[in-house]
């Protein structure tokens, strides 16, 4: 499994509902900026001037520090992927239906599910945001759609989550607001890049990509290395 994506392998099928979370029936992504729990569905892009603006000033709150070791970096020190029992009370937790699965149904378009089962996506259009392309995905080819984490959680580690109790390190690896399902060989590549190596290939998005990343790192006080900074600015006009 790749260090910071975590999202080559299926998860369980889960619990039996996951009524809590809508659909993202019509498709339609919304502005990273106008969703800064996670709750709404896909990335969209951040264009006008005034949006601009806000991105940027969201942006220079960010911290800066250098990247620390990878020293005793495990996946599983965030939780077992992906699971419904995160403690802080971050949307979906307990809600009876796996992280993945939530993301899935949030994100998903025709989205349909396991028989009996209002969790287990089984098939849907994804709209990736990553790549612009519009994916049919079914479980049998489950890796074709992968869970970023927006933050990797090797990043995450090396700029302090190794410090944080295994609780916290839970919170940030099933948070909807570092998850985004998109094209699994395009989260491959990702690995555990921070922007100033790695975008998006989808240069519309990539402003709306850096929001993201920002609004993770504020919420769980996490810094970024000053090249990622400069990098997520210049996405957004600065």
């Amino acid at each position: 499994m790749l260090a910071g994506c975590e999202g080559l392998a299926p998860s369980s099928d889960g619990g039996p509902s996951g009524s809590a979370v809508p659909t993202a029936g019509n498709g339609r992504a919304v502005n990273p900026l106008e969703n800064p729990d996670g709750t709404k569905p896909g990335l969209a892009a951040v264009t006008s001037t005034t949006d601009m603006t806000k991105a940027r000033s969201l942006i220079e709150k960010v911290a800066t520090k250098g990247r620390g070791p990878k020293t005793g970096y495990e996946r599983n020190k965030f939780g077992y992927a992906w699971m419904d029992s995160a403690p802080g009370g971050i949307p979906y937790a307990h809600n009876g239906c796996d992280s993945r699965n939530d993301l899935l149904k949030r994100d998903g378009e025709k989205v349909r599910f396991r028989a009996g089962s209002d969790c287990v996506v089984t098939s849907m259009t994804l709209h990736d945001p990553y790549t612009g392309k519009t994916i049919e995905w079914a479980k049998s080819r489950a890796t074709t759609v992968q869970i970023d984490h927006v933050m990797p959680l090797s990043y995450d580690w090396q700029m302090g989550a190794s410090r944080w109790t295994k609780g916290k390190r839970e919170d940030i690896a099933n948070d909807p607001l570092n998850l985004i399902p998109v094209d699994g060989p395009t989260n491959g590549a990702k690995s555990d890049s921070g922007p100033a190596t790695w975008l998006p290939p989808n240069k519309q998005i990539r402003c709306a990509y850096s929001v993201r990343f920002a609004q993770v790192s504020l919420k769980y006080d996490l810094s970024v290395t000053m090249a990622d900074k400069q990098m997520m600015l210049k996405q957004c006009g600065g």
